[in-house]
């Protein structure tokens, strides 16, 4: 085994700080500080920081993100929209990770994955114009099989498997059945030469059953960890998911 493929073999965590900014915004003050809280993420274990800036800046904004590529020391993962607007952000920027995601202006946070399909040449236009940068790219999408074999086609170097349906099953049956669409396209990507990450409803009690799929390459994880951080601290609540996700139990 290379260092490389011995690096990717340790599940990671990538923390989403969007919900410190959510916070910040609530008042438009300057507290608390998404920058400070990426620090102490890192700090705790985190392997990289994620943010989303949206098109209408609800949560995470320019200069937000301006300083955290500044101060990042792991990885910085920018979430956006397949526009032109925050494409040429990205390109400024050059965070080490584009994930594409859908963006609508009325949802509460990102409600599934893109259609890769349906939107096969403008993705792989900006997918190429990344690479070009030296910026890596992922593509959020559902777990279904005709998304996966068209981010390949699409160029990207990962997938991130939206895991929504899965994390807010109303019973065990339900959970069970999306489990195993995970698990079937997360096999298929790694299959076709895609490095594979998930997120999306990730949190303390639901997380175990995906630390056993070892194509799992890092879990995007942010609300549960901001809202546990709010009773026992950042550093905790970040040190206990990580814990989670290597061991199965928190140490």
């Amino acid at each position: 085994m290379t260092d490389k493929q011995e690096e990717e073999s340790v599940p990671k965590l990538a923390v989403n700080i969007d919900h410190v900014a959510t916070l910040r915004q609530a008042r438009r003050g300057k507290y608390p500080d998404p920058i400070a809280a990426a620090i102490l993420a890192e700090f705790a274990g985190a392997d990289g920081i994620i943010v989303h800036l949206r098109e209408d800046r609800r949560h995470i904004q320019d200069r937000d993100l301006e300083l955290l590529r500044k101060v990042i020391q792991t990885k910085l993962n920018l979430e956006m929209a397949n526009t032109e607007e925050i494409m040429a952000i990205a390109l400024k920027v050059k965070p080490d990770l584009v994930t594409f995601v859908p963006e609508r202006r009325e949802e509460l946070t990102t409600e599934g994955g893109l259609d890769i399909q349906a939107n096969q040449k403008s993705l792989q236009k900006n997918v190429r114009r990344l690479k070009k940068a030296g910026i890596r790219t992922s593509l959020f999408i559902d777990p279904d099989a005709h998304q996966v074999k068209a981010s390949k086609r699409a160029g990207a170097d990962f997938v991130e498997i939206h895991t929504g349906k899965y994390c807010d099953g109303p019973d065990e049956g339900t959970r069970q059945k999306e489990f195993q669409r995970i698990a079937r396209a997360i096999h298929q990507a790694h299959r076709l030469g895609l490095r594979v990450n998930v997120g999306h409803g990730l949190d303390y009690q639901n997380i175990s059953p995906l630390t056993k799929i070892p194509e799992i390459e890092e879990y995007s994880i942010g609300y549960s960890i901001i809202s546990r951080a709010v009773l026992v601290g950042l550093e905790r609540a970040v040190r206990e998911m990580k814990s989670l996700i290597q061991s199965g139990s928190v140490s």
